[in-house]
């Protein structure tokens, strides 16, 4: 056996926010048999929506405890306070695990993340079987990576200083850069013709040779991105990114924060308010857990620029805290007191 396959792989899912990285991995969750998975979801805010999900999804081959949530910051920024001791938790996991899925944040550079596997002391116990990017097919056709663009481009011509790439578009670039695999997802959204558009938009951005792959409601089979054996770590230096010449890097475009809400009585009202609040502020994400009055179940919600979606995902349990709770993540400067002004109404 070579010393490749004696390592555990891991499969790092990155891709911009809500672009559908977890569906991806609640789907794959569902349909990968035959392996005891462990995941590590790192989230960018300080409440584990994400993670919440995922162990929601009752898998046998991936218990609860099997599912690690990173909420301290980004990964790429934190690699040896958080994905280190991460790593050490789960290969001491027994039964043993044999496939780590790693997501990372929506503003995460999968690249320092892919060095860390380089470290002697994670080179030889984990292996990164390939690097997965997930696209906003939605976004894309429509020629941007995300939904709400049109703030930054606005600020990129009123401000004749501003001559830096859209830093948006330069998270949306790093991560392509570095994938083995791109999955389109909300294919089934998309006519013919807006298809081949956010397919060529990724096409123009890709560096090198990578296959394109549709999905669509997240649904892929695992087959297609478990399993790759490329041993991403060893071929780094052909992954081309903007930071490359940077020691370090910070996330100083972006804000996050966590806004308690009370309890609603009317979901379509909540949807229409977050809805506002995308199309007025800078705002790139929000998803949360609410209470709603009468209700015996929790609603999720999650919000990509204007696309709003909620369903009540499970019951509150008995003795469980019923705070209503949403990450808001958007451009620098971003005004919580009139975001939590507008939500909370």
């Amino acid at each position: 056996m070579t010393s490749s396959l004696a390592r555990i792989p891991c499969t790092v899912v990155t891709g911009f926010l809500g672009a559908g990285k977890t569906t991806l991995l609640s789907q794959a969750l569902q349909n990968i048999k035959g392996k005891r998975l462990a995941i590590i979801v790192n989230e960018f805010g300080d409440v584990g929506i994400d993670g919440e999900i995922l162990k929601s999804c009752g898998i046998e081959n991936c218990p609860e405890d099997n599912i690690i949530e990173l909420a301290n910051g980004c990964i790429c920024c934190t690699v040896a306070d958080d994905f280190v001791p991460a790593i050490d938790r789960i290969l001491a996991m027994e039964p043993k695990v044999d496939h780590i899925l790693i997501e990372t944040s929506g503003l995460a550079l999968p690249k320092p993340l892919i060095q860390a596997f380089q470290w002697p002391s994670v080179k030889s116990r984990v292996t990164v079987d390939g690097v997965i990017a997930v696209v906003d097919g939605l976004a894309l056709a429509e020629g941007r990576v995300a939904d709400d663009m049109e703030a930054l481009a606005a600020q990129r011509v009123s401000d004749e200083a501003l001559d830096h790439d859209d830093p948006v578009e330069e998270v949306f670039e790093d991560q392509i850069a570095c994938a083995d695999l791109v999955i389109l997802t909300k294919a089934d959204l998309l006519s013919a013709a807006d298809l081949d558009k956010a397919r060529a938009h990724v096409s123009a951005h890709l560096p090198r040779a990578v296959h394109i792959v549709n999905s669509e409601k997240g649904a892929v089979d695992p087959a297609v991105f478990i399993g790759l054996g490329l041993a991403v770590e060893d071929d780094i230096e052909n992954r081309k990114t903007h930071h490359d010449d940077e020691l370090d890097h910070e996330h100083d475009d972006f804000d996050s924060f966590v806004l308690d809400i009370a309890a609603i009585a009317d979901p379509e009202s909540l949807s229409r308010r977050i809805a506002d609040v995308t199309a007025a502020e800078k705002v790139l994400r929000i998803k949360g857990y609410v209470e709603v009055e009468g209700k015996p179940m929790r609603l999720l919600v999650q919000a990509v620029g204007p696309r709003v979606n909620h369903y009540f995902d499970r019951a509150w349990t008995v003795g469980e805290d019923r705070r209503s709770r949403l990450v808001v993540i958007g451009e620098k400067g971003i005004d919580a007191a009139r975001i939590e002004k507008i939500l909370a109404a």
